[in-house]
């Protein structure tokens, strides 16, 4: 009888496992509510669908998930080989054309021939299967199986606000108040609109963004929100300096017409390969869509700016991980049972395909009979494999994406320049150490 495994999800990270565990010659039974039942954010009927930003964020190895990013391309990570094959002009960073990216990915998975996606909604585990599962439903599963997961671990767990930012039609901008550049250059004419404002302009776009209706949480909802996701407007309540620290940045940036910096910036970043959507970076928000349609108008170029998709808030639903999760992204509560991506407090596209490669490889092994396996911590998957670990000390739990913070300290004395440089290195050296101790099969 062929070993195997079941994951439960078709997003990013219950697509990394499945790929992982038909990888390592497992038979995968993938389940996927859609089009049966949609999230309230979903629209896509394809796998691997990216609600949010079609961003995979910076694409540089000197910095956190830049390395994550090179760490999954030499472990053959597909959502990594979906991304590289459908990307679109974007800088220094990895994005995509969503749709293409989400088509991709599915057409690799159903091209394996040990991988069975079955179109239904699971609402629990069932113990009778008797073979490893993975739990991968992501920061929007559904309730019931939310409900089966409150039960099991027993805690009501958390939750916080995941974001969308607005999305404009080429069309409908107007060109010749909007220059291409790229924030910190990188050469070329640049892959960013930028939309400058002067400092009146900007002044009245704040008043008017501080005035504008919002949408109010809905009461399973309490205002509870990521920090690096924050709403435009929680921002600019923080106050103006919020915004030009932050997405309205003009850092690096001269308007070809006057020759100078503008006073703000808001940038506009392709969101298919055509160029024919542009995503404000940066610009999630819960104004209501009137509200939207008004102030964003306000901006530079954006004056008749015709939205093929609002901004807006929702709520993401996480385990507490230290306490509902081993150090192998095991179900303390159901042996046998794991969890991957952002449902098991990791925060990200990027972050989320790691932890659903992790969570499919012991898995996989469990159902091989193999010791389960965790990523030196002095790599970027491990040390966001760290992030979920109970340790002295720390606060309540939140998600996090992953960066140097959670890295393993480098030497007492270690200059500060060459902090992040090391670190990289160190990690480069690590992982293919711990690929080859394991014996590492390459996806096909």
């Amino acid at each position: 009888m062929a070993k195997r495994v079941t994951i439960i999800g078709g997003g990013l990270a219950g697509c990394e496992a499945a790929w992982r565990a038909a990888a390592l010659g497992l038979d995968v039974d993938l389940r996927e509510m859609k089009p049966q039942r949609f999230s309230p954010a979903h629209r896509n009927t394809d796998l691997a669908e990216l609600v949010c930003s079609n961003s995979f964020r910076s694409d540089s190895p000197d910095n956190a998930v830049g390395l994550l990013k090179e760490e999954l391309r030499a472990m053959g990570s597909l959502t990594m080989r979906a991304a590289d094959l459908t990307r679109v002009p974007a800088g220094k960073a990895l994005a995509v054309d969503r749709d293409l990216f989400s088509a991709k990915v599915t057409g690799l998975l159903l091209g394996l021939g040990n991988v069975k996606v079955t179109r239904e909604e699971v609402p629990g585990l069932d113990p009778s299967e008797g073979v490893p599962q993975v739990i991968a439903t992501g920061p929007l599963t559904s309730e019931p199986m939310a409900a089966f997961l409150a039960g099991l671990t027993g805690s009501e767990g958390l939750s916080f606000y995941d974001a969308l930012a607005p999305i404009v039609t080429d069309e409908s901008l107007d060109r010749g108040k909007l220059f291409l550049a790229d924030r910190y250059g990188g050469g070329g004419e640049g892959d960013y609109l930028n939309c400058p404002l002067g400092k009146s302009e900007f002044g009245e776009f704040l008043e008017a963004l501080l005035e504008a209706d919002r949408v109010g949480p809905r009461p399973f909802e309490s205002e509870r929100y990521f920090e690096g996701c924050l709403p435009i407007e929680v921002m600019a309540q923080r106050g103006p300096k919020t915004l030009l620290f932050g997405p309205m940045k003009p850092v690096g940036l001269i308007d070809p017409r006057t020759g100078s910096k503008p006073h703000a910036v808001i940038q506009l970043r392709r969101e298919n390969l055509e160029g024919s959507l542009w995503n404000m970076v940066g610009f999630q928000t819960r104004l209501t869509r009137p509200a939207q349609e008004r102030v964003f108008r306000m901006i530079p170029g954006l004056g008749k700016a015709e939205f093929a998709r609002y901004g807006a808030i929702h709520r993401n639903t996480f385990l507490d991980a230290p306490k509902a999760l081993d150090p192998f992204q095991g179900l303390r509560a159901r042996p046998g049972a794991y969890v991957g991506g952002q449902l098991s407090g990791v925060e990200g596209y990027v972050e989320s395909a790691a932890h659903g490669l992790l969570a499919g490889e012991n898995a996989a092994r469990a159902a091989l009979g193999l010791a389960p396996v965790v990523p030196p911590q002095g790599t970027a998957i491990g040390a966001l494999a760290s992030h979920l670990l109970p340790f002295e000390g720390r606060g309540p739990f939140a998600p996090s994406n992953v960066n140097f913070g959670l890295f393993r300290k480098m030497p007492e004395g270690t200059p500060k320049r060459d902090l992040a440089r090391l670190r990289v290195e160190r990690a480069r050296d690590l992982l293919p150490g711990f690929l080859e101790s394991i014996d590492y099969a390459q996806p096909r």
